[in-house]
């Protein structure tokens, strides 16, 4: 696993193979990183840019937007064994100080996130577990995200979620196994 483009392309980061966790693939990662870049509908600047990463696992996506400047990226994952690489991610490539992680399960999130708000809001969700939908829609009630933002949901190309009590989808592609879906909080 690599870091695609930024001031890190090229740098190996490190994965764990886990039935916890599964890895973003880096054709994956590298087509949402293209879309976000290159789309106009979508119109988020990655630098500068507030992330949130939800079930980062050991954080590559997080990471690949601390590459391409990112201000400050908040890590969510409740495996102490992807915590662990992911900590040793961080400090591999200096970049600890940019980077908030809250190692618990994603129901316990909102105390922790209380008054942050993030432009970029990526879910990658076992693709077995749906009860994601409910932290998306708490996100929204607790209004933790900026004006200008766009939220990014990684999920199993044939899953059926609906979003539309709250999201206004902007668009879905599918690669491969994956779908991933963009979409702003309405």
């Amino acid at each position: 696993m690599r870091v695609i483009s930024g001031k890190f392309k090229g740098k190996l980061i490190q994965f764990i193979k886990s039935e916890i966790t599964r890895p973003l693939k880096d054709s994956v990662k590298e087509n949402i990183f293209n879309i976000l870049t290159h789309s106009k509908e979508i119109n988020i600047q990655i630098e500068n840019a507030e992330v949130l990463d939800l079930y980062s696992g050991i954080g590559s996506f997080g990471i690949e937007c601390l590459s391409r400047r990112a201000k400050k990226v908040t890590f969510i994952e409740k495996d102490p064994s992807a915590v662990k690489i992911l900590k040793e991610n961080l400090l591999d490539l200096s970049v600890e100080n940019q980077a908030l992680i809250f190692n618990i399960d994603t129901n316990n999130i909102y105390e922790n996130l209380k008054d942050s708000k993030f432009n970029i809001l990526f879910f990658d969700p076992p693709f077995k577990n749906n009860n994601f939908i409910e932290v998306l829609k708490n996100l929204k009630k607790n209004k933790n995200f900026k004006q200008k933002h766009i939220v990014i949901i990684h999920r199993e190309r044939n899953s059926l979620e609906k979003y539309e009590d709250c999201l206004k989808l902007i668009s879905i592609k599918k690669y491969s196994r994956s779908k991933i879906i963009f979409g702003k909080f309405i």
